[in-house]
């Protein structure tokens, strides 16, 4: 295979020990924003948890995910997609957050993605709670107008403001379609289930036209009627793709902050992410790994190859825009 720039491979293990060495998203080449005119693909940290309702811990999920990330080779052997030969890959560090305000923090966020997003950079970011994909896609989005969403969760994320006007990671694509970042006729959810509080998020999503694939219908369904359909909803305009790891089964991913049984495997969440290969995706997140509950670090490494299938979505994305 030969690189477009092998300047931005990851190190080999061959090279350097995978244990050893200065950790970053799958051993690639750590970018300053500043410096990041060659880059096409930026993996970027959020380190942000404040808006968590119940169980803390995700601000720490960034750094778990850069070190078990090491273990991240070459090549998909399934759609033998080579990202990093595809696309100049590097990590830009992690997004600047202030941990005590989450006004200050989607500021911060919301700029730093404006400034991706100016230099044309595609991000693939790794969470932090879910409300920052919020101010990710105000970064991204602007005024350009609403764009579609892939959005695999255990939940809708399209509550009300809690405690009578408070924003939380159960709050940003309702926020998201309010302010116009989101067409919900655009957006599907895939892998929704659990006990709810008032089925308010369902009424809201219904009422806007959001496509809800509960959890019992993507069993009856299948993957592949269900990605299909996500396809045609979507259809050919800009795609945001959001993948909770609470959407994953908790006896697989058990490091989150509000698991839920009965969920998506790790093997179908990886086909599912597969057949997202051709669309326009502008940025994906994978959000809510939460390291205080992840003794083993497995949540983190199943968080990591899902990562890995994302990135080479986006690396597909680039490899046809050329």
């Amino acid at each position: 295979m030969e690189a477009i720039d092998p300047d931005y491979l990851p190190i080999p293990g061959n090279v350097l020990p995978r244990f050893a060495g200065i950790p970053s998203f799958m051993r690639l080449k750590p970018v300053a924003l500043d410096d990041a005119g060659a880059v096409e693909i930026g993996l970027i940290g959020v380190p942000f948890d404040t808006a968590t309702s119940n169980r803390p811990g995700t601000r720490h999920g960034p750094r778990q995910l850069r070190d078990l990330s090491t273990m991240i080779r070459l090549v998909n052997q399934a759609t033998r997609i080579a990202p990093f030969h595809l696309a100049r890959c590097a990590d830009l560090g992690d997004c600047p957050v202030n941990p005590v305000s989450m006004e200050s923090s989607a500021e911060r966020i919301a700029g730093f993605y404006e400034q991706v997003k100016a230099k044309g950079i595609l991000p693939l970011s790794a969470g932090g709670d879910h409300f920052v994909s919020l101010p990710i896609l105000r970064g991204l989005v602007g005024l350009d107008g609403p764009v579609g969403m892939v959005h695999i969760d255990a939940h809708s994320d399209l509550y009300p403001p809690y405690f009578g006007g408070f924003d939380s990671h159960g709050t940003p694509f309702r926020r998201a379609i309010e302010e116009g970042l989101l067409d919900p006729k655009r957006v599907v959810q895939i892998g929704l289930r659990g006990t709810s509080i008032d089925m308010s998020d369902v009424a809201f999503g219904e009422a806007h036209g959001v496509r809800m694939i509960m959890i019992e219908e993507f069993r009856a369904l299948g993957v592949d009627a269900v990605m299909a359909e996500a396809r045609a909803i979507v259809g050919d305009g800009p795609t945001y793709v959001s993948f909770d790891i609470d959407a994953i089964d908790p006896s697989q991913a058990p490091g989150t902050g509000t698991p839920e049984v009965g969920g998506i495997f790790v093997h179908e969440a990886q086909a599912m992410i597969r057949q997202l290969i051709g669309l326009e995706v502008i940025g994906a997140d994978l959000v809510e790994v939460s390291p205080p509950f992840d003794a083993t670090g497995n949540t983190a490494w199943v968080g990591v190859n899902l990562m890995f299938e994302l990135l080479c979505v986006l690396a597909d994305k680039v490899r046809r825009s050329r």
